[in-house]
């Protein structure tokens, strides 16, 4: 990301998240309470922990605004972990490790445990795993949503819902034709967020809830798939002469780089290596009244690299969370023997919340592309490129 960069930093029981971002342009009306919004929607879903009821989460913004407006300069923002009063002598800034403090020597399979430790040296892996954490993607959701908001003043619209949990698929998907999207596109988000696991389709909604309960009860954990489209993109963002521009390449690292995400598709995605040729491409046609149009989206908006105007579809696989109350086997990093792996407080299932993160991760790099195929310091100049290129 080259014209909208960010760093996040903090640790999950530290005492707040920080994050910078720079490049945002200057006269973009952005509100805290904004920001909450999507923080809030983060928090919620079926199969979330404890530590949702401890969060309330909201983000300070420290600078780069003035008067409920973007300035041009680095944006800072800073959310408090209220969790942070029962962690300060474990998660002390300064002074030697206090004896109430035991370390975690046990690794969870799954998790960047025994691989960080490794790594960096660690003989208490919370060293590791309080950045390893998904508490991190609180920051990444806020940042995500100033991105959110540059791109909602340009008429575009970011959406997401969960296409399945376990075993249990919905038969909606963003790649279908618009005449069957089950809410208005305005309403989207809003109407899918009233369903507790956001999912379009209510017979799937309730067994995926019942599935959840069930993990639950067995001490286990379910991940799931979820899908993330942006409507009324212009053809041209990205490119094809290098790798490092190609934006389906920038938006599967970045959906990949979300905890626990391991697998990124685009359009039909896998679906298209098991269907032939004349079955997965789409047709180009035109007329003078719509221009260049398809009548179908199988390529999900993204053709070498670069958007065609139709509407981005990314979908991501995510894996069940790694610490399960009914640990797996592991072994003590000190002592060599075997063991049941550490427990850390966790979620049944989280995929609800990372549906909201890929909206906010898939904005950030939509943002990005805009500003490097548009430029513009100020949004007013910004807009205008946006609506001459539009006409073409």
């Amino acid at each position: 990301m080259n014209h909208l960069r960010y760093l996040t930093g903090g640790e999950s029981h530290g005492q707040a998240l920080v994050g910078i971002i720079e490049g945002v342009p200057a006269g973009l009306a952005i509100e805290e309470d904004y920001i909450a919004a999507q923080l809030h929607r983060r928090q919620q879903g079926h199969g979330r922990g404890g530590r949702m009821r401890i969060e309330q989460d909201r983000a300070r913004i420290l600078s780069g605004v003035r008067f409920g407006k973007t300035l041009g300069g680095p944006i800072t923002l800073q959310i408090t972990n209220r969790d942070w009063s029962n962690w300060e002598t474990q998660m002390a800034v300064t002074g030697p490790p206090p004896a109430s403090a035991a370390p975690v020597e046990i690794p969870r399979p799954g998790h960047a445990d025994l691989a960080g430790a490794i790594k960096y040296g660690a003989t208490d892996i919370r060293d590791i795993l309080e950045r390893a954490s998904a508490r991190e993607t609180a920051m990444r959701v806020a940042l995500g949503a100033i991105a959110g908001r540059f791109l909602e003043a340009l008429g575009v619209i970011i959406a997401s819902h969960v296409v399945q949990i376990h075993s249990v698929r919905s038969r909606f998907s963003f790649l279908q034709d618009r005449q069957s999207y089950p809410y208005p596109l305005a309403e989207m988000n809003q109407r899918i967020d009233a369903s507790a696991v956001r999912c379009c389709d209510a017979q799937a909604e309730q067994e995926m809830i019942t599935l959840i309960d069930r993990a639950k009860q067995e001490r286990d954990t379910v991940g799931g798939i979820f899908e993330v489209a942006a409507f009324n993109l212009p053809a041209g963002l990205g490119s094809h002469v290098h790798w490092d521009r190609k934006l389906d390449g920038r938006l599967a690292a970045a959906m990949m780089s979300i905890p626990a995400v391991k697998g990124v598709e685009i359009g039909a995605g896998f679906m298209s290596a098991a269907s032939w040729g004349s079955e997965v491409h789409d047709e180009i046609f035109y007329t003078p009244e719509q221009g260049y149009y398809r009548t179908t989206n199988r390529a999900g908006g993204l053709e070498g690299g670069i958007t065609n105007g139709q509407p981005l579809v990314v979908r991501v696989a995510k894996k069940p969370i790694s610490t399960l109350m009914r640990p797996l086997a592991s072994v003590n990093m000190r002592t060599k023997e075997a063991a049941a792996a550490h427990i850390e407080r966790s979620d049944v299932c989280a995929v609800p919340a990372a549906s909201v993160i890929g909206e906010a991760i898939v904005a950030l790099v939509l943002a990005d592309a805009v500003l490097e195929k548009f430029g513009g310091d100020a949004m007013p100049e910004i807009e205008e490129r946006w609506r001459a290129w539009r006409k073409l």
